[in-house]
């Protein structure tokens, strides 16, 4: 099968597309033909080892210390399951499937494995692919949506409260965004001029454009605070912050439950999450959607068709 490679830490061009041998499912793991995936931050981190120096010694010994250890990057994807392990009975061939891929990466080829019922995110989690979404939006859908809403659980929001998302127009920011309104709150979202319109439309009742207006001086208070591209500082955040109201970071841990990728599911469905979506590349051209999601200024997500 096609894959991407990336056998060395470096720039995009370290990274190739090769031939290298299709997986082959486990008794309960599925075999998925891929037919979109994304480029996020993670695989761009990951590629390039571009990690605080604190995390330095546990993420060599993690990702590999001289070279990937995975070599094949990737986290999200959609596609169709294209066979099954003996003992896997929740998903047939056909199946349209969209999946988090776990901290094993693996999505940037054009067959994958995962285990049918994923006990752990870190290990992979699969559901059937919202019915009022194409493979493309799909994919965009799984990391994102489930990092912003593992947090934003945390919150416990009620309606009513009001809820900021700093980096409002990212991958994560732009499910937090729909998260938080779905959830009843009053949403204010910061982002750069050029995003305000895209935020408005994801259901902000206020938007914030951080080149013009420091929303730590405007005197306004906040019953939650989400800092969903951890470039916020926390001690000036949380001085807008109201009475007893949660600052949350995305640089902090958090803990994707095995259902909550069937609650996005149902989430798409009702019509309350989309995904946004900024550019699609072809997998030959992975390089360029690297170097374009190194810049650091993509709206939504970057999508990859397989």
């Amino acid at each position: 099968m096609k894959a991407i490679v990336c056998t060395k830490y470096g720039p995009p061009e370290v990274l190739r597309l090769a031939e290298v041998e299709q997986p082959v499912p486990r008794d309960h793991e599925v075999l998925i033909r891929i037919r979109a995936t994304t480029v996020t931050a993670g695989d761009v981190r990951t590629r390039a080892f571009n990690v605080p120096r604190r995390e330095w010694l546990p993420a060599r010994l993690y990702l590999g210390l001289t070279k990937p250890r995975r070599p094949i990057l990737g986290l999200e994807l959609a596609g169709d399951v294209a066979g099954t392990g003996k003992a896997a009975r929740l998903f047939r061939p056909g199946d349209q499937v969209f999946a988090f891929a776990g901290f094993g990466f693996g999505a940037y080829a054009e067959y994958l494995c995962l285990p049918e019922q994923g006990k752990k995110a870190r290990d992979g989690l699969v559901a059937i692919k919202p019915s009022n979404m194409t493979y493309e939006e799909a994919a965009a859908a799984t990391g994102g949506a489930l990092t912003a809403l593992s947090f934003l659980r945390q919150a416990a929001i009620k309606s009513g409260q009001r809820v900021l998302i700093y980096g409002a127009s990212g991958s994560v920011g732009t499910f937090a965004v729909q998260l938080a309104r779905a959830f009843g709150a009053e949403v204010t979202g910061v982002c750069s001029t050029a995003n305000v319109d895209l935020v408005r439309s994801l259901g902000a009742d206020k938007v914030i454009d951080y080149t013009k207006e420091d929303f730590t001086s405007t005197g306004e208070t906040y019953d939650v605070i989400f800092d969903a591209v951890a470039k916020c500082s926390p001690a000036q955040s949380k001085r807008a912050l109201g009475q007893g109201g949660i600052f949350l970071s995305v640089h902090d841990s958090t803990s994707i439950e095995p259902d909550d990728l069937m609650a996005v599911k149902e989430l798409i469905e009702a019509g309350k999450l989309r995904s946004v979506i900024d550019r699609t590349y072809p997998m030959e051209q992975i390089v360029e959607a690297h170097r374009y999601v190194e810049q650091g200024h993509k709206k939504g997500n970057v999508v990859i068709t397989v």
